[in-house]
């Protein structure tokens, strides 16, 4: 089992260097309308760091906060399941079961964007429902150490619910975490990050050289998802 994880992650570490699978899996999104532009390297380094510490980590702390469960201790738990499946925020270098792994060993505070991501393969969202019911069946290989660290019992359940309905309608609502839901700070931040429509349409207006992608990171300390980046004086 430690051979195949062993062997994503390199693939997955090796994928940072291979940018023209990067850009052709860009252009296939964008074909598909997916995303609306395609952004630079830098502001795909940026918007990664961006999403990372506006979206993501906030939203999962007062998660696993109000679970009282320890946020660090999960992250441990995924990457011994699952090593490759923490390697890339954008999920742009990942495997199609890097991903699906991914999408299954959490709850996720919105679900649009990684299945918006899967559309990067033919076979994508095939493939996520394909591994959702054998894991909901207890035929999946990850199926005990899945079991074992997700946060709600019924999220696999929802999750296969909401892949057969965005299959029919990928314009409806997204499946949400309970507090994005509850909280309106998250709720609105969603507008930005939950998709990759609108987390790239961000990215887009970030800086396109280093100089202006570090002055970004430096001065911008807080988000606001009514106004954006907000800079410090």
């Amino acid at each position: 089992m430690w051979v195949g994880k062993t062997s994503r992650l390199a693939l997955a570490v090796a994928a940072y260097g291979q940018t023209a699978e990067t850009r052709r899996r860009l252009r296939r999104l964008a074909a598909m309308g997916v995303i609306h532009e395609i952004p630079t390297s830098v502001q795909l380094t940026v918007g990664a760091i961006d999403m990372m510490r506006f979206w993501i980590a906030p939203a999962a702390a007062q998660y696993y906060g109000q679970k009282e469960l320890s946020f660090t201790f999960h992250q441990v738990l995924r990457f011994l399941d699952e090593p490759a499946s923490l390697t890339d925020p954008l999920g742009l270098l990942s495997t199609r079961d890097s991903i699906i792994g991914h999408l299954m060993q959490v709850v996720h505070a919105s679900a649009l964007y990684d299945l918006q991501l899967l559309t990067m393969f033919d076979d994508g969202l095939d493939g996520l429902e394909a591994q959702l019911i054998d894991l909901i069946e207890g035929r999946h290989a990850r199926s005990v150490s899945i079991a074992a660290i997700i946060e709600e019992s019924d999220y696999h359940a929802r999750l296969l619910g909401y892949v057969r309905t965005y299959r029919m309608d990928p314009t409806g609502p997204s499946l949400r975490r309970s507090n994005v839901e509850d909280d309106p700070r998250f709720a609105a931040l969603e507008e930005t990050f939950g998709s990759m429509t609108d987390a790239f349409d961000y990215f887009t207006t970030l800086p396109t050289s280093v100089r202006g992608a570090v002055s970004h990171l430096r001065s911008v300390k807080v988000f606001s998802a009514q106004v954006g980046p907000v800079r410090s004086v």
